[in-house]
């Protein structure tokens, strides 16, 4: 008999791991163990952005973004408490409600997850039924512009409507509105990290261990009982009566493959015994982005996104001061401001490939973002389209293929008989028992909006699936 010292063992203290700590520990007789690969270090204010490449914060993933020719940048997640939620630029927006309309997985249909968005929300805006008032994550709008996001409003007014509300069902339309942020009027990226797991840290039934990694899930038959981690002091087994990953997309999906839960084919080629046959990481989605350089002014101290536009496809943000500022690499005179021109529909699906055996060498990621010719056309029609609104404010130059950093779907949940489902609809890892994963993997695509939000709710929504 394996002996279980945890009712529940979560690998990953992002945002939906934090989320899940606090949801499940709630829950006295609940004893939740949280595991994370980083520290303690608390990031910047919300206004800088902790992810350069000596981020003691972050973890840079190499992927390829193109194949002909090939384009390689990194994608950055955090390995902090908080996770990705904690160095982020506060983009607090909800999915569009046809995102779930078109996944049609049961018992996550909008009127299902909203009022899941309500409950982690205090919204400082609005109110209503379709907002939350006293969740735990402050939501607000900024209403004085940076100048060059109000250069980019007062030109693209001429031709959409301003949006007052992005985060409800009538805002779901191409317009200009504010971003819902959270973020507050000191700079402070209120994290749901930081928020929920604050709240649940003094709890005798909440063990939160840092700087330990999870190599791989151990099963007893097709049960899930534990994770083999390297800690502090060297290798131990953490064992639990139910497992949640919450590593996000990359690091779940990784987890879930170096485990033996992945493409059979794929496992065996590098060594790895087959626990469950599934489409791990095989049809995954991000949202490609082309950067442009404007000549508007840097607006150091702001938030990096103020306010953006909606078309049928794309989603055009006006950054408030370059990236290379943003992140400490350069000074703030020496980074333009760009324009972000983002596919939030694209046609091309990436891939996670395990390579090897050893939980050290990363995964090969792919977003082959140049499959379908549509996603580059739609792309070149944003960039005509900024052209014609901001005139002379756009550089000259080919824009730069870039990607949004919102990879997701690596383990998908779906519908029985969906044969990319890797999840049943309450998240749970088809064909073996005890094990769950409840972050960016688990969503069935890629949303209308930035993901963040989502994967919040995903994981105060999924709580209730592991409790029971």
């Amino acid at each position: 008999m394996i002996p279980l010292r945890d009712d529940v063992l979560i690998v990953g203290a992002g945002s939906a791991g934090c989320v899940l700590a606090e949801r499940l520990s709630a829950d006295p007789a609940c004893q939740v163990t949280l595991l994370e690969t980083g520290g303690t270090v608390l990031p910047e204010p919300g206004w800088v952005l902790p992810i350069g490449i000596d981020s003691v914060v972050a973890r840079q993933h190499r992927t390829t973004l193109t194949q002909n020719p090939a384009r390689s940048v990194d994608i950055v997640r955090g390995r902090v408490l908080g996770g990705s939620g904690a160095i982020n630029g506060g983009y607090f927006c909800r999915a569009w409600p046809s995102d779930f309309e078109a996944w049609a997985v049961p018992g996550w249909a909008w009127s299902d997850v909203l009022p899941h968005y309500r409950a982690i929300e205090t919204d400082h805006d609005f109110g209503g039924a379709e907002h939350g008032s006293a969740g735990p994550v402050p939501v607000r709008r900024i209403s004085e512009f940076a100048a060059s996001s109000q250069a980019f409003r007062d030109a693209a007014a001429a031709r959409y409507p301003w949006i007052d509300d992005l985060n409800v069902v009538a805002g779901a339309r191409p317009g200009l509105g504010a971003v819902p942020l959270n973020i507050d009027d000191t700079g402070h990226r209120h994290g749901p990290g930081e928020i929920y797991l604050t709240a649940a840290r003094g709890r005798d039934n909440l063990t939160v261990l840092t700087g330990t990694r999870a190599l791989r899930v151990l099963f007893d038959g097709a049960r899930a009982v534990g994770v083999r981690c390297l800690g502090p002091d060297g290798t131990v087994d953490h064992y639990a009566d139910r497992i949640v990953l919450c590593a996000g997309a990359i690091e779940s999906a990784h987890l879930l493959m170096l485990s033996g839960i992945g493409p059979a084919g794929q496992l065996r080629n590098v060594g790895v015994p087959v626990v469950a046959d599934l489409p791990v990481g095989v049809a995954c989605a991000d949202h490609p982005e082309w950067v442009v350089p404007t000549v508007w002014p840097a607006a150091p101290g702001r938030p990096p996104l103020e306010l953006l536009l909606t078309t049928e496809e794309l989603e055009i943000r006006p950054y408030t001061w370059g990236f290379a500022a943003m992140t400490g690499g350069v000074a703030d005179d020496l980074d333009p401001v760009h324009l972000g021109i983002s596919l939030m529909r694209p046609r091309a699906q990436g891939r996670v490939l395990l390579v090897s055996d050893d939980p050290d060498v990363r995964p090969t990621i792919e977003h082959h973002y140049d499959a379908d010719p549509a996603d580059a056309a739609a792309l070149q029609a944003g960039h005509d389209l900024c052209r014609d609104l901001f005139g002379d404010a756009v550089a000259d130059g080919e824009p730069a293929w870039t990607t949004a950093q919102h990879l997701a779907a690596t383990a998908p949940m779906g519908s029985d008989g969906d044969e990319r489902a890797v999840l049943d609809p309450q998240c749970r890892v088809r064909g073996v028992d005890g094990l769950w994963v409840a972050d960016g993997a688990a969503l069935p695509g890629i949303t209308g909006r930035g993901p963040h939000a989502t994967i919040v709710m995903l994981a105060h929504r999924a709580a209730q699936f592991i409790l029971s």
